[in-house]
């Protein structure tokens, strides 16, 4: 017997290239996306038939793909996507701004006998175009889950249990966003973002060897001090004591750019920098 798992709030999606009305789009209930969470995905920004950042996204994706061992066949290209997702767009009356998801999966079957079936999914919504945020964001630590660091940290993956854990718990205690840990305490990431700080004018935001996501607005906005003298960004580690008595917060993700974070545990942030950062990303 097939279970079907329909996507109600969309018109249409590509599955493996192919348009399908919302209806008719079904997942395998032994895919192994939603048997093991065995699979990556990218979220991207479209404006104006535009992918941001599109450079980044497909570098992360094609590189996360080869790390777990995916074998993509000849047609999943950059360019293939790329013509796929704008399609998709268009076809759902958003291509000025939307928010599109890419999924990729192994494909059906148990552990060791998956056929290594290449299969993905495109989604998109519509999306409004905003500046940075004007309430600022309420965050704190979620408690209840270390993320390990290893070679699998830094993806974009379908297994997404302490992020989501975490979301819910945020939820519950009326945040706004929750910070994650480490397997040794220290903060690496946010459920849905990269965590940035400010001390002194100077910008930081941990490591990639520290087990947070690759995320694509990070590394546009650690390429910044590249081009703009003014601002000093460098890496390093982020731990409660050091969250506490920064003097700005900021959350990046590749949909809401940057978000200024305006309270943690009873500590109050300004956003002198991040708004100045806002601005000078566009």
């Amino acid at each position: 017997m097939a279970f079907l798992f329909y996507f109600d709030d969309m018109e249409f999606v590509i599955i493996n290239g192919t348009i399908l009305e919302k209806s008719k789009a079904g997942l395998s209930p032994d895919d192994h996306s939603y048997r093991y969470g065995d699979g990556l995905f990218e979220t991207m920004r479209i404006s104006n038939g535009n992918i941001l950042l599109e450079e980044y996204h497909f570098e992360r994706l094609f590189s996360g793909l080869e790390t777990l061992k995916f074998r993509s066949p000849a047609h999943f290209s950059k360019q293939k996507i790329s013509e796929q997702v704008n399609g998709l767009c268009k076809k759902n009356s958003v291509e000025g701004s939307a928010r599109v998801r890419l999924s990729v999966s192994r494909g059906s079957g148990g552990l060791y006998d998956c056929d290594n079936d290449f299969s993905y999914l495109i989604e998109s919504w519509p999306l409004d175009q905003k500046g940075i945020n004007e309430n600022g964001l309420i965050i704190d630590i979620f408690p209840d889950a270390r993320k390990s660091i290893d070679v699998f940290s830094n993806l974009k993956s379908a297994n997404y249990l302490p992020y989501v854990m975490a979301a819910i718990w945020a939820n519950g205690n009326k945040l706004n966003d929750a910070l994650i840990l480490n397997q040794h305490g220290r903060i690496c990431d946010s459920t849905i973002a990269n965590i940035f700080w400010v001390k002194d004018n100077k910008i930081f935001t941990p490591p990639l060897n520290e087990g947070c996501v690759a995320g694509v607005m990070r590394k546009k906005v650690l390429a910044l001090a590249t081009h703009n003298p003014d601002f000093l960004i460098s890496e390093s580690i982020l731990t409660e004591d050091i969250l506490l008595h920064a003097d700005e917060v900021f959350l990046t993700n590749a949909i809401t750019g940057i978000r200024w974070v305006k309270e943690c545990r009873g500590k109050v942030y300004k956003n002198t920098i991040s708004s100045k950062i806002f601005a000078k990303l566009g």
